[in-house]
């Protein structure tokens, strides 16, 4: 049978019921049990012949003449049902058997008992349709074996794959992980604004919008409320965190998307290494918590948490792997190595060509690790090294070739702030879309006086990362193209 032949039946057996008098689709359940409930107490209920009910969507079906069996499927387990015409009498019998589908919500009350196979199982003495489905689901071993039809009907997904349904379990976990961890450490959970005159916090391009009630354009934000965050700095909050949506107008892949979540935090009078010790604290009870295990295998790296994270060098380890001084090389020749090493740039500058570099070189380290002493140019809210001010005190986590987090002792001495922001104004002039727009708000914040402040970045990326699968996969609904 067609989709459309199959759907036309369903219908007319939901046309059966409303007119036999049942509502198909009814507002509450009298389920009295969750199935695990059901379940873990079954010695008990089956010896006192209790009367329970229990609910959930049919998954399954075994008809057996007079008799019917089937597997039942709420969100805490899975339990077989059994219903037999000699014990509920005909009418009941032939509403299930006729009108009830694979795929529909019911509601069983019965008393549980073993089969000679010893399957724990539900004897129905009555049911009831809570919501009559008119699409068949796919066949198990069949359905949605394509990826991209996998993501577009994830709840389909995630009915059948138990994986893709530990995803969204996990993602809570680790989030809540998180949370613990900072206020645990003292840090005041903030929320600050989605939609911002001018964004700031990282090197992105944004999505633009237009506020109809005030008559301007806005930005999604691209950062989780950095330059916001600073200005709690200066009102004198000395620990704030915020876990929150971002969006980033840019490409896909298998470690980027559009729209995703990310925390930052700030702490105030601590610097760069004080974070980094803090944040790797922060990644190992994540990963405890939301795994059970610090060792895990991730893009054909072995990755042990537990083990030391050397510190790397970003001038040494570029010259290391590519015999660059970035010091020294002008941009022709960093652009010809980069073009030798077939690695793509779209913007032309100094600042760009040594990023894309050290991308290049990220590839192959496996870390954990942590990167240090990053060049000013590709810095802006960094501040600088005391010991050599064209580099800052800015620190990446590396994991399996890959920045899965960052953070930096904060630019607070405003007049320098101005400088970097007006060199990032010039980048975006030139074609620069990722460079930085000026604040010039948040510099007369700092002229206010903001303490010395470390602050730190990191996204579901690194969920993705420790769950080895593309970060689309790992979304509960990723964006999609509507389908044509």
């Amino acid at each position: 049978m067609s989709l459309d032949e199959i759907r036309k039946t369903k219908v007319d057996k939901l046309e059966k019921l409303r007119k036999a008098g049942f509502d198909p689709y009814p507002a509450v359940s009298g389920r009295t049990h969750a199935i695990a409930g059901a379940l873990e107490n079954f010695d008990k209920f089956s010896e006192s012949k209790e009367k329970l009910t229990l609910a959930g969507r049919v998954m399954a079906r075994r008809d057996m003449g007079g008799a019917i069996f089937f597997d039942l499927r709420d969100g805490s387990g899975k339990i077989q049902g059994f219903i037999k015409e000699d014990i509920v009498g005909k009418e009941i019998f032939s509403n299930f058997s006729d009108l009830s589908d694979i795929g529909d919500f019911v509601e069983i009350s019965g008393t549980l008992f073993k089969t000679k196979k010893e399957e724990k199982t539900l004897e129905v003495k009555d049911f009831r349709i809570l919501t009559k489905a008119l699409l068949p689901l796919p066949e198990k071993w069949h359905g949605l074996q394509d990826t991209e039809d996998r993501l577009r009907k994830r709840y389909l997904d995630f009915i059948f794959n138990p994986e893709s349904r530990q995803i969204v379990e996990k993602r809570a976990i680790f989030w809540n992980a998180v949370r613990e961890f900072h206020v645990k450490n003292g840090f005041l959970e903030v929320e600050t604004p989605v939609l911002e005159t001018t964004v700031g916090g990282a090197d992105a391009n944004p999505f633009k919008t237009h506020h109809d009630a005030l008559d301007m354009d806005v930005y999604l934000r691209i950062s989780a409320g950095e330059l916001w965050q600073k200005k709690l700095m200066v009102a004198g909050f000395e620990k704030t965190f915020e876990i929150g949506r971002i969006f980033r107008n840019e490409g896909m892949s298998a470690e980027h998307l559009q729209d995703y979540t990310q925390c930052e935090a700030y702490w105030a009078y601590a610097d760069y290494e004080d974070m980094y010790k803090f944040l790797k604290e922060c990644y190992r009870y994540i990963a405890q918590k939301t795994f059970g295990t610090l060792q895990f295998k991730i893009n054909g790296f072995d990755i042990d948490l537990a083990s030391d994270w050397p510190l790397i060098d970003y001038t040494e380890e570029i010259r290391k792997q590519t015999n660059i001084d970035i010091w020294k090389a002008t941009d022709k020749e960093i652009q010809k190595k980069l073009d030798d090493l077939k690695v793509e740039y779209a913007v032309e500058n100094r600042g760009r060509f040594i990023d894309s570099l050290w991308k290049y070189c990220r590839k192959n380290i496996g870390g954990p690790a942590i990167l240090i002493n990053e060049p000013k140019i590709i810095s802006p809210l960094a501040k600088a090294s005391a010991k050599n001010p064209d580099i800052t005190e800015r620190f990446h986590f590396i994991i399996a070739g890959s920045e899965v987090g960052q953070g930096y002792s904060e630019l607070n001495d405003p007049i320098d702030q101005r400088e970097r922001f007006e060199a990032q104004e010039k980048m975006r002039k030139s074609g620069d879309q990722e460079a930085q727009m000026a604040d010039y708000d948040f510099i007369e914040a700092l002229e206010y006086g903001m303490p010395p402040t470390a602050g730190h970045g990191f996204s579901e990326r690194l969920f993705s990362f420790l769950m080895n699968k593309p970060i689309r996969e790992t979304q509960i609904f990723p964006l999609m193209r509507p389908k044509q």
